[in-house]
């Protein structure tokens, strides 16, 4: 079973829909005839995305039905507001053999198969923003009836847009913790880097080429080295230097204790947030 020969229909036009189906593109894993994308009413988004990617768009109902009857793998990418009426509009038109992929935050397994009323194979996925760009971290679950080619045919796709991580459904909130939300961590402390170069006296550009380097930098050692970041840390902490004294300054602020709440903080809103979702659809 390979990913090139399926079909794949995104239901919402969105900026994750786009990462994935670009990806998917870009990195030829897709002909772009096996790629078509609905939504709701946005027509103009349809069209800009035609231009952009050969991809077939449509919101006409008569020709949606028949891109979602068609597809080998339905993409749910819709806004969760948007998820009752799509949900409604999908059920009459699923068929069992059919791979249904979530790109939904917070939606569980359970509450799709309950409100589709289907057996159908889901593949619940939490990808993160820099998988726009090629580069994100996708985690992934799966249900019970999902057999080893269908995994594999979802791993490929989300391969196209960075790496994959397969956790048990009740990892995927933490998992939200450390990469779903992780990047805007990073983007935070790389502002408060910035802010301390430009109020020390370098120049906006000065500070944020500095920081932006430099965070890619250690990136890529943790990558390139396959050291622990804490052995990378020690290594470039000489005792009585001044990476020493920073590192005291961030102990003393209590960072680590920081950033493992903020993990915990997010991982318990995506839950919080879950649960919502589910009050608001199953009615």
């Amino acid at each position: 079973m390979n990913i090139s020969t399926k079909k794949i229909c995104f239901i919402g036009a969105g900026s994750m829909a786009e990462a994935i189906f670009k990806g998917l593109v870009e990195k030829e894993i897709l002909p772009v005839q096996h790629i078509s994308v609905t939504n709701q009413q946005d027509q103009n988004r349809l069209n800009e995305l035609n231009m952009l990617y050969d991809i077939q768009t449509s919101n006409n109902a008569v020709i949606k039905k028949d891109l979602i009857k068609q597809a080998d793998i339905l993409v749910l990418a819709m806004k969760p507001k948007d998820a009752e009426s799509a949900f409604q509009e999908l059920n009459p038109l699923l068929n069992e053999t059919q791979i249904i992929v979530s790109v939904i935050a917070g939606l569980t397994i359970e509450t799709i198969q309950d409100l589709l009323k289907t057996n159908n194979p889901i593949v619940r996925t939490m990808p993160n923003t820099s998988s726009s760009i090629g580069l994100g971290v996708t985690g992934i679950s799966f249900s019970s009836n999902v057999n080893e080619k269908q995994q594999q045919l979802s791993l490929e796709m989300f391969d196209a847009i960075g790496t994959t991580c397969v956790v048990p459904e009740n990892k995927l909130e933490i998992l939200t913790g450390v990469s779903g939300s992780g990047p805007a961590y990073f983007y935070y402390m790389m502002e408060a880097m910035v802010q301390a170069g430009v109020s020390g006296g370098l120049s906006e550009e000065q500070a944020m080429d500095l920081t932006k380097q430099t965070i890619l930098g250690a990136a890529h050692m943790v990558q390139e080295t396959g050291e622990h970041p804490a052995e990378l840390r020690s290594k470039v902490t000489s005792p009585g230097g001044a990476t020493a004294k920073a590192i005291e300054a961030l102990d003393s602020h209590h960072i680590h204790e920081a950033v493992q709440k903020a993990v915990y903080a997010s991982a318990e809103k995506s839950k919080e947030m879950g649960e919502m979702i589910k009050v608001s659809l199953v009615k």
